[in-house]
């Protein structure tokens, strides 16, 4: 039985679709890139804005269209647009067969057999449930990232409940994963041959303190850093009023934790933060990364930013600009409000149009595009090492990632090397050249 399986969306719902990956194959399901050849496929889909929605919606129902037509015996929605609109889907698009809700992927294998049994009862796996039931079928989890990295997903949900955010009512409250199941989780990816962790959850800086009554993530830290065969360690989603000394400690000291933090700010005028239910303002703001900077003087500073937030004034839209002007982060991506139903900031009044949105989201872009190009510059002559990602076609050329490179998110160095590197090769480089998101470099060892 052959399945399609495509995965929308992030990171988190990466290591979620590898999961089902890994159960399916234990059950002797075979895996097809070709739609006309699938007997059984698998959407797990995204709606955190809408551009997401649009996307995993399109995709439903191109596939519906193979459920109808093709060889294709069972349609299967998952993931949060699966949880959000589960009567919908079913009532609007009767090709889809059954319905998982994004914590309940350890059913994959039993609802695409009831689907085949041919019983006709439609089934539906919708519920937010416990996390740690899910912990033993993560070992049979099939990574799909090339194999040198991963994801180490360390919680699910989310309580902070800023205004414009859906997730917490699809993915429910934070629910730490326990650190003895992290670790063997961790062990484990290492021995297959990752290299790299990447810890991901809506939040990871409040790591444990559901289920330890503090902040877990710089012990958890450490014990990952003792695990044999990974070279780097990399941290997402560090929301700014929950660093600590402690982990800034913990990122200093151990020589596996790469100096690269992602922490999500969204704002810097204190009138939007409020609104959008965040809890520093813009002076605490300046205040963290001025510390982050002089505690870790190279540390690579990853932000996000929204424009066009309800009430967002002009003179709050300069202020922000103002900001990133000052800060200068090493990487910073942008997107535009999406007025998401369900959410507090939906029925704001200020709403504004898509045009002023996109408007101020370019001028963002076309400032940091300059201040990466400086930043660039500033790396020529530096030799630092990097992970190998892939060669370019007839060339003694080759793609990698520095410590300041996440995967997908961030740019590229490319590396000129008269030997032959393979993917997943650990070399150190010279920095030589820099473009407005990219660096260019020779190998030298």
């Amino acid at each position: 039985m052959k399945i399609l399986f495509i995965s929308l969306g992030c990171d988190k719902n990466l290591v979620d679709s590898e999961v089902m990956l890994g159960l399916l194959k234990e059950n002797n399901y075979e895996f097809t890139d070709n739609e006309e050849e699938a007997e059984v496929i698998v959407v797990n889909t995204c709606c955190f804005i809408q551009d997401a929605k649009e996307e995993s919606i399109q995709t439903i129902l191109e596939m519906a269209e193979y459920r109808k037509k093709g060889l294709c015996k069972a349609l299967v929605v998952a993931g949060c647009m699966a949880q959000r609109y589960q009567k919908e889907i079913k009532e609007e698009i009767e090709e889809v067969d059954a319905i998982i809700g994004t914590t309940a992927i350890d059913k994959i294998v039993c609802v695409i057999e009831d689907i085949l049994g041919n019983n006709g009862e439609k089934k539906d796996y919708d519920q937010i449930g416990d996390i740690h039931a899910l912990t033993h079928v993560k070992e049979k989890r099939v990574i799909t990232t090339g194999g040198h990295y991963a994801y180490l997903k360390i919680a699910e949900g989310c309580d902070k409940g800023c205004t414009y955010c859906i997730i917490p009512s699809l993915r429910g409250k934070y629910r730490s994963v326990p650190m003895e199941r992290l670790i063997e989780e961790g062990t484990k990816l290492a021995e297959g041959g990752v290299k790299e962790l990447i810890l991901v959850a809506q939040e990871t800086t409040v790591y444990g303190k559901d289920i330890y009554g503090e902040k877990m993530l710089p012990a958890l830290l450490k014990e990952l850093c003792k695990i044999k065969g990974i070279v780097w360690i990399r941290i997402f989603y560090c929301y700014p009023e929950e660093i600590t000394k402690e982990l800034i400690k913990v990122i200093k000291e151990e020589e596996k934790i790469c100096h690269y933090l992602d922490i999500p700010i969204q704002h810097a005028s204190d009138n939007v933060l409020k609104r959008m239910g965040r809890r520093t303002n813009r002076k605490q703001l300046e205040e963290l990364l001025e510390n982050l900077r002089k505690e870790i003087p190279d540390l690579c500073i990853r932000t996000t930013f929204m424009t066009g937030f309800p009430g967002e004034r002009e003179e709050d839209f300069r202020e922000l600009l103002e900001f990133i002007d000052k800060v200068e982060f090493d990487r910073l991506g942008v997107f535009t409000y999406s007025q998401e139903e369900g959410t507090l900031a939906a029925s704001m009044d200020g709403q504004l149009t898509e045009e002023i949105k996109e408007e101020r989201k370019a001028k963002i872009m076309e400032l940091q595009q300059e201040i990466s190009l400086e930043k660039g510059e500033e790396m020529i002559g530096k030799e630092l090492y990097a992970f190998v990602e892939g060669k370019v076609v007839d060339e003694n050329a080759y793609i990698a990632r520095t410590y300041k490179d996440a995967p997908n998110v961030d740019g590229y160095l490319f590396i000129h090397s008269e030997e032959e590197l393979i993917t997943g090769d650990f070399v150190k480089v010279k920095i030589t050249g820099a473009l407005e998101y990219d660096l260019i470099g020779e190998a030298i060892g």
